[in-house]
C-alpha cells in the first residue's frame, strides 16, 4: 500500500510540475518567486543594504535550489523577457544563478519585513511596474514571501515559484512550481 501511495503522489507531483511549466510559458505570465533557502527569518539587526555581509543569504542547499530551478526551466524551454529582483542580495543571487536573463534590481520588491518598508507602497509600485509591461511579455520576479503574499494572498516557500495571469483587478494566481532544497 506505501508502494502505491508514493507512486500516486509522484504522478501527481510531476503532473503538477508539468502543468505548471505549461503555464510558465504563456504569453503575459508573470512567475513570483520567493529566493531560494536562506535559513533564518528576516534580517540581522545589523542590516545594511549594500552589504551582503550584513544579510540572511543563500546557503550552499539555497545556491543548489537555484541552479536546479533554472536548469529545469531552461531545459523544458520556459524563457523570460525580464528579470526582476529586490535589492537584497539572496534575490539577486537567486536570479543571477538560475541564469534566466539579466537580473534588473526593482526597489518595490524589496522586503518591508518587520517595517523595513511599506507594504501599501511596494505593493501599488509593484503592481504599475507590471502593469507597464506589453501584454504578452514574461516576466520572473524573484523577491520576498511579504512581497508575495501582499500581491497574491497567498503564503510561499523558498524556491517556490507562483505562476500568476495579469487581470484588470491585479493577479489571479494558477499554478505554483516549486525544486525542493
Amino acid at each position: 500500500m506505501r508502494a502505491i501511495l508514493t507512486a500516486w503522489l509522484i504522478v501527481v507531483a510531476t503532473c503538477a510540475g508539468a502543468q505548471a511549466i505549461d503555464e510558465l510559458k504563456r504569453p503575459g505570465v508573470v512567475a513570483l518567486m520567493r529566493h531560494a533557502l536562506a535559513p533564518g527569518t528576516g534580517d540581522p539587526a545589523a542590516f545594511e543594504l549594500g552589504d551582503c555581509a550584513t544579510q540572511r543569504n543563500l546557503d550552499d542547499r539555497g545556491r543548489a535550489q537555484a541552479r536546479r530551478t533554472g536548469e529545469a526551466l531552461r531545459a523544458a524551454g520556459v524563457a523570460f523577457d525580464a528579470v526582476w529582483t529586490s535589492q537584497w542580495c539572496r534575490t539577486r543571487e537567486t536570479a543571477r544563478l538560475m541564469e534566466m536573463g539579466t537580473p534588473e534590481a526593482k526597489p518595490p520588491l524589496n522586503s518591508f519585513f518587520a517595517g523595513r518598508g511599506s507594504r501599501a507602497r511596494q505593493t501599488r509600485e509593484t503592481r504599475a511596474l507590471i502593469a507597464a509591461l506589453p501584454r504578452d511579455a514574461r516576466v520572473l520576479i524573484v523577491t520576498h514571501q511579504v512581497n508575495i503574499t501582499a500581491l497574491t494572498g497567498r503564503g510561499v516557500r523558498s524556491g517556490e515559484i507562483v505562476v500568476a495571469r495579469r487581470t484588470d483587478d491585479g493577479l489571479e494566481v494558477v499554478e505554483s512550481y516549486l525544486i525542493a532544497p
